[in-house]
């Protein structure tokens, strides 16, 4: 959990100054993105393209669901699960249709183990944006919680062919593929 917060904490409160008006999931600055994303050839190179993508997604273009975006984050990564669930669930009914919302609340369910919550809020985020190996990753970890290691191994490999510099995925996908081995895969 300390890991998911490091993780949230390099891409949300800095998205909120950097990112363009309008942006979300379907900002087509994305699918270039993406591409340099896979090429990247290193961890470093790879950071910053990637803080670029948390910048386009943390932005709905609606002003009263980026205002409760801003409130959630930081009630989030202050503690505050209540006042930050209440934001996003906020998000969600003024923009149902933008997938960091989802994504955000999905962490919140996440980190006061409400964990099938978190996986339908997981759902929603990719059914509006496939590529988001942040959801990926968070598919990964609630499974791990539940226990199901061979869909944490699917979920974390997803997001690794995604975003290729994952920190930690390739440590994670090592341990779950020796683990599910054993489990006759």
């Amino acid at each position: 959990m300390k890991q998911l917060m490091r993780w949230l904490s390099a891409a949300a409160i800095f998205t909120f100054a950097l990112a363009p008006a309008g942006a979300d999931q379907n900002d087509p600055r994305l699918d270039g993105l993406f591409l340099q994303l896979k090429s990247a050839r290193s961890q470093a190179e790879a950071r910053v393209i990637e803080e670029a993508v948390w910048r386009i997604w943390a932005v709905s273009g609606n002003e009263a669901a980026d205002r409760q975006m801003a409130r959630g984050v930081l009630a989030m990564h202050g503690g505050d699960h209540a006042e930050a669930l209440a934001a996003f669930d906020r998000i969600v009914k003024i923009a149902p249709g933008f997938a960091e919302g989802w994504n955000k609340r999905a962490t919140v369910h996440y980190l006061t183990a409400n964990l099938r919550a978190s996986l339908d809020d997981i759902d929603r985020t990719l059914a509006l944006e496939p590529r988001h190996f942040g959801a990926l990753s968070g598919l990964g970890l609630v499974n791990l919680a539940l226990g199901n290691e061979r869909a944490a191994l699917e979920a974390f490999e997803a997001a690794l062919e995604i975003q290729p510099h994952l920190p930690g995925a390739n440590t994670r996908i090592k341990a779950l593929r020796e683990q599910v081995r054993g489990q006759g895969i």
